[in-house]
């Protein structure tokens, strides 16, 4: 490969890195949007690079051939596999992480908690998948107990009369990944990946404040929305954003 063919493949992925987090939205399938900045830093010094590289190099042919002969530099083929991730970014993103993940994790284990606030006075009261799974298991006062919740999350399909509603989680990036679920019976199923809010309340099986406590509910509202801007994170549901 000769060096402006080297320099060409920085500047590819240097474009696909800028198509991904600055033209589009589509790299917030893949890292938490605290990193679009850095992605975005990534690819225009990627671009420069390049750029720089093919022009030093000109120069460089120039200087030692005075406009004659072949430039025979080679690099490792190994470096033509940089043309595979360079032409993906540019032309095709792998879309983001969801039912087909989560489906195959176990749930994350949750913070252990021995005392809780008390929870605010509104119907339906907004909470994360997490705070719904240690009120349920850890609250020994049970203030769960009877309360209309509303949470957000993508359906991932378990099997007929349930579903699970999953939020998953990213660190820094989707390497990392892991997932929230609470177990849903009732309400219409939606496809698999599908982002929901739903409202209802704790499915009685087990007892609740202790481990043996069924993480689900029983839907009474089960309503399609777009994905937050935070759906890498087990949060409480912010303005939406535009679906990568």
């Amino acid at each position: 490969m000769k060096r402006t063919l080297q320099s060409g493949l920085l500047v590819l992925c240097g474009l696909g890195l800028l198509r991904i987090s600055l033209v589009t939205d589509l790299c917030l399938r893949y890292v938490k949007e605290s990193m679009r900045p850095l992605l975005i830093a990534s690819g225009c010094v990627l671009v420069l690079l390049g750029v720089v590289s093919a022009v030093l190099d000109r120069r460089r042919h120039k200087q030692e051939y005075g406009g004659h002969g072949h430039d025979h530099s080679h690099v490792p083929r190994v470096a033509w596999l940089l043309l595979l991730p360079a032409l993906s970014l540019l032309c095709y993103a792998p879309p983001a992480l969801g039912a087909y993940t989560a489906s195959r994790q176990p749930p994350k284990p949750v913070a252990q908690q021995s005392e809780f606030a008390p929870l605010a006075a509104i119907s339906p009261l907004p909470m994360t998948l997490s705070d719904f799974t240690s009120r349920v298991q850890q609250d020994r006062a049970r203030a769960i107990k009877g309360r209309t919740v509303l949470m957000t999350g993508i359906v991932t399909p378990h099997g007929k009369g349930s579903w699970d509603l999953t939020r998953i989680i990213i660190n820094c990036c989707a390497a990392d990944a892991q997932s929230v679920k609470v177990r849903v019976y009732g309400g219409p199923v939606l496809p698999a990946n599908t982002w929901v809010t739903v409202t209802g309340v704790w499915h009685p099986a087990g007892t609740l404040g202790t481990s043996s406590a069924a993480v689900a509910l029983d839907a009474r509202t089960v309503k399609k929305v777009p994905r937050p801007i935070n759906g890498y994170q087990d949060a409480l549901p912010l303005p939406t954003a535009r679906t990568p």
